[in-house]
C-alpha cells in the first residue's frame, strides 16, 4: 500500500462522508491538499540539500583542522629546530668570544713585554749618542739601530772599541731574557765597493753579511745563547732614506739589531679550531 496516498484518500473519503460540502469546497480543499503535498515535498528537498552541505562542510572542516594540525606540528618542529641551532650557535659565539679575549690577553702582555724591553734595552744604552744608536719600537719589535760611526771604520768588519761596548752592554740586557728572537741586519749605502776590502768582502752583499756576522759573533761571545740570534745581509736594498747626499748615505750604512718577542702563546691561540 502506498502510504504516500493515504492523506489523500482519506481527504477524499472524508469529503464524500460530509454531506453538506458542495463540489465548489471540494475543489478548494483538493487544492489546498495538493499545495502541502508540494510543500512537503519541496522542504523534504531542501532538508537532504541541507544534510548534504553540513555533511560536506564537516569533511572540509575536518580536513582543514587536520591540515591545520600538520601545519602546527611542523612548525612546532621548525621552532624547535631553530631553538637548537641558536643554542649551538650561542655556545660557538661564547667559545670564539672567550678565545678573542684570550688573543686580546696575550697581545697585551706582548706589547707590554715589548714596551718592558724596549724600555730595558735603552737603560742599558743610556750613554751613547743618539746619532749613532737609536732604540724604537715598529710593528711590535724592538729596533736597536747602530750607525757606522759608531762600529766601522769604513769598509772594515772589525767592530771598534766603543761598538764593542755598546755590544757587550746589550748583549748583557738581553741574555737572561730567553723570549727574545735576535735578527742583526747589516745595511750599506749604494756607494761600490771597488776590488777587495782587507776583510775579503767583494761587494756590498759581502760586506753587510760580515759585519752582521761579526756582531753576532760579539752578542754571543758576551752571554747570548747563538740560538736566540740569526745574522743577515740586507746590502743597500732597505735604506732607510734615498742615498742621495752623503748625510744620507751615513744614515743608510748602518746595523739594525731586531729584537722580537716570542708569539709562541698567540700562535697557539690562533691555532684553535
Amino acid at each position: 500500500m502506498n502510504f504516500r496516498l493515504l492523506p489523500t484518500m482519506l481527504l477524499g473519503a472524508t469529503l464524500l462522508a460530509l454531506p453538506g460540502c458542495n463540489q465548489k469546497e471540494i475543489a478548494a480543499l483538493q487544492q489546498q491538499n495538493s499545495d502541502l503535498t508540494k510543500s512537503r515535498d519541496q522542504l523534504a528537498l531542501e532538508k537532504n540539500a541541507l544534510a548534504s552541505a553540513k555533511a560536506r562542510n564537516e569533511d572540509e572542516l575536518r580536513n582543514s583542522i587536520l591540515n591545520k594540525n600538520q601545519q602546527v606540528s611542523q612548525l612546532n618542529q621548525n621552532l624547535g629546530d631553530a631553538e637548537t641551532d641558536i643554542k649551538n650557535k650561542n655556545a660557538d659565539l661564547q667559545n670564539k668570544n672567550a678565545r678573542i679575549a684570550d688573543l686580546q690577553n696575550a697581545l697585551a702582555q706582548k706589547d707590554a713585554a715589548t714596551k718592558a724591553l724596549r724600555q730595558r734595552v735603552s737603560d742599558a744604552l743610556l750613554g751613547f749618542n743618539a746619532q749613532d744608536l737609536q732604540v724604537s719600537v715598529k710593528n711590535g719589535k724592538v729596533y736597536v739601530s747602530l750607525s757606522e760611526q759608531l762600529l766601522f771604520k769604513s769598509g772594515s768588519t772589525k767592530v771598534d772599541p766603543k761598538g764593542q761596548d755598546a755590544l757587550r752592554k746589550l748583549a748583557t740586557a738581553l741574555k737572561d731574557n730567553k723570549d727574545v728572537n735576535v735578527l742583526v741586519e747589516g745595511h750599506t749605502d749604494n756607494v761600490p765597493i771597488k776590488g777587495t776590502t782587507a776583510s775579503g768582502a767583494k761587494d756590498n752583499w759581502d760586506l753587510s753579511v760580515m759585519r752582521a756576522t761579526e756582531i753576532t759573533r760579539l752578542l754571543t761571545t758576551a752571554g747570548m745563547d747563538p740560538a736566540q740570534v740569526t745574522p743577515s745581509g740586507r746590502s743597500m736594498y732597505m735604506p732607510v732614506v734615498a742615498n742621495d747626499s752623503p748625510a744620507n748615505k751615513a744614515l743608510n750604512r748602518r746595523t739594525d739589531i731586531i729584537l722580537t718577542p716570542k708569539l709562541d702563546e698567540l700562535f697557539s691561540i690562533l691555532g684553535q679550531n
